[in-house]
């Protein structure tokens, strides 16, 4: 089992910065693919950004250029920089891990974060 917990969302004005933190614990030692999932009201949870155990990052079109992803093997975090913000991006943010052992992908969450683009 992999245990997640986001920290980092609040309430920002357009054009402004947030850095989401995702902290992972337990059977971490074999999770393939961190992400950030974000689900807005009404609107299925959609990818973000995610960074491979080998460092490849992949972007949402939509956030491409404005948000970053990294980790800290060290302290077992993955964050989310996100600059420029719109509000659009207004959502509840999940961190993701995701395993995949023999063909089957098991995908653990957090409890999620919610982030506020509002003037």
């Amino acid at each position: 089992q992999v245990q997640l917990v986001e920290s980092g969302g609040g309430l920002v004005q357009p054009g402004g910065s947030l850095r989401l933190s995702c902290a992972a614990s337990g059977s971490i030692f074999s999770i393939n693919v961190m992400g950030w999932y974000r689900q807005a009201p009404g609107k299925q949870r959609e990818l973000a950004a995610s960074i491979t155990s080998g460092g490849t990052t992949n972007y949402a079109d939509s956030v491409k250029g404005r948000v970053t992803i990294s980790r800290d093997n060290a302290k077992n975090t993955v964050y989310l920089q996100m600059n420029s913000l719109k509000p659009e991006d207004t959502a509840v943010y999940y961190c993701n891990a995701r395993k995949i052992r023999f063909g089957i992908t098991y995908d653990y969450w957090g409890q999620g974060t919610q982030v506020t683009v509002s003037s």
